[in-house]
Parts: structure tokens; C-alpha cells; sequence
């Protein structure tokens, strides 16, 4: 029993020491879910940058197609006109345009793909931080509950110490002892009784046998004759 108390006791010390060196699982999670809603923010915030330059690009994309087709209505007007120097120096701004054009739109393409995917990542951590929040709270009440548990289990072992069963013992073979010891007593009592009926029944037989025989000795005495009868003569 001594050797049981002494484990428990370095057992106590060392989940409390664990406890007392682990942090807080409740805090810990509320920080992890804080942490990924910013990065929510965030990524957020990203998205709707990218979709900010996407949107410009795409206006610089159009307002260079524009320009270029400017510039070769300008080429067409220098040539109706016999300037065919101005018409090709009209072409050549034209071309620069269109290349600006076509570098803006392929520009765009990439920055489409780029919005998709920071989208789909938006997406993804929403998912993610719904799960947590129905993870964190699954996890608080779990831990919760444990440390409930931990505390129910201390008290029973608190409960359930050497002394305290101790005196339970102690009542209880206090408890036997008077049980035995009003069994004793009604066995006793009976034991007397039954002496006394069986005394009882003794001297009554012994007066119905002594009746009896008074009543013998009377018949017999009744029954003995006053004289003794003399045989007849053969005279008479």
C-alpha cells in the first residue's frame, strides 16, 4: 500500500509539472484560427490587387490596340496624300503600338491565371479556417473535458486515500462486530428458552408416569382379595 501511494504521488507531481510546462490549448488555437484569418486578410488584400492591375492592364491593352489603329488611319490619310514618308513613319508608331498591345495582352493572360489561382487559394483558406473553427472548438471542449476529468480524478484519489478507507474498514468491522454480537445474544436467548420448554415437557412426563403409576398401585390394590378361598370338600 505504501509503495502505491508513493507512485501516485511522483505520478500527481509529474502531471502537474506536464501542466504546468505545457501552454494553454484553448489559447493556442484561438491564436492558430486569429493567424490564419489574417493571412485570410491578407490574401484578400492580394487578390484584390491582382484583379486591380488585371483591370489596368487590360484598359493600357485596349488603349493601345486604339492607338495603334489611330496611327494607321494616319498612315492611309499621309498616303492618300502622296506623303509617303509620313504614311511609313505612321506605320512604324503603329507597330510599336501594336507590340505594346500584344505585350499588355499577354501581360493580362498572365495575370488572369494569376487571379484564378490567388482566388482558388482564397477559396481553399476559407475552407480551411471553417474546419479549424469547428476543429477548435471540438478540440477546447475535448480539452475541457480532460481537465475536468483530471480534477474529478484527483478528488477521487483524494477520496479514496489510505485514511479514508481506513475508517471505512474501521466502521465496518465495527458493524460486524455488533451484528455478531446481537446474533450471540439472540442465539443465547434462545438457547434458554428452549431449555426451559424442555424442562417443561421433562416434568410433565415425569408427573404423567408418576400418575400412572399411582394409578397401577390403586387397580392393584382393588383387585387383591380380603381372604383366601379354601377348596371345596368333597363331603358336600
Amino acid at each position: 500500500m505504501e509503495v502505491m501511494k508513493r507512485i501516485l504521488r511522483v505520478f500527481r507531481a509529474n502531471l502537474n509539472s506536464l501542466i504546468g510546462s505545457t501552454e494553454d490549448p484553448e489559447k493556442v488555437l484561438e491564436q492558430t484560427v486569429l493567424e490564419m484569418q489574417e493571412n485570410l486578410m491578407q490574401l484578400r488584400r492580394g487578390v484584390a490587387q491582382a484583379i486591380a492591375i488585371q483591370k489596368r492592364t487590360e484598359r493600357q491593352a485596349a488603349a493601345a490596340d486604339s492607338t495603334a489603329e489611330e496611327w494607321y488611319r494616319r498612315a492611309q490619310l499621309a498616303l492618300q496624300q502622296g506623303n509617303e514618308p509620313l504614311a511609313k513613319e505612321a506605320l512604324t508608331k503603329r507597330r510599336v503600338y501594336q507590340e505594346t498591345a500584344k505585350t499588355l495582352s499577354e501581360q493580362r493572360l498572365e495575370q488572369n491565371t494569376l487571379v484564378d489561382k490567388l482566388k482558388q487559394d482564397m477559396r481553399t483558406l476559407e475552407l480551411k479556417i471553417s474546419e479549424a473553427k469547428t476543429k477548435k472548438d471540438m478540440f477546447i471542449a475535448r480539452a475541457r473535458s480532460a481537465e475536468a476529468s483530471a480534477k474529478l480524478q484527483e478528488m477521487l484519489n483524494g477520496v479514496s486515500s489510505t485514511s479514508s478507507l481506513n475508517a471505512f474498514e474501521r466502521m465496518e468491522d465495527k458493524v460486524l462486530q455488533i451484528e455478531a454480537q446481537s446474533e450471540a445474544i439472540a442465539q443465547l436467548g434462545g438457547d434458554d428458552l428452549q431449555k426451559k420448554f424442555a424442562s417443561l415437557e421433562s416434568s410433565n412426563d415425569i408427573d404423567a408416569e408418576l400418575a400412572a403409576m399411582k394409578m397401577q398401585v390403586f387397580d392393584d390394590a382393588n383387585n387383591t382379595p380380603s381372604q383366601q378361598q379354601l377348596p371345596k370338600s368333597q363331603d358336600s
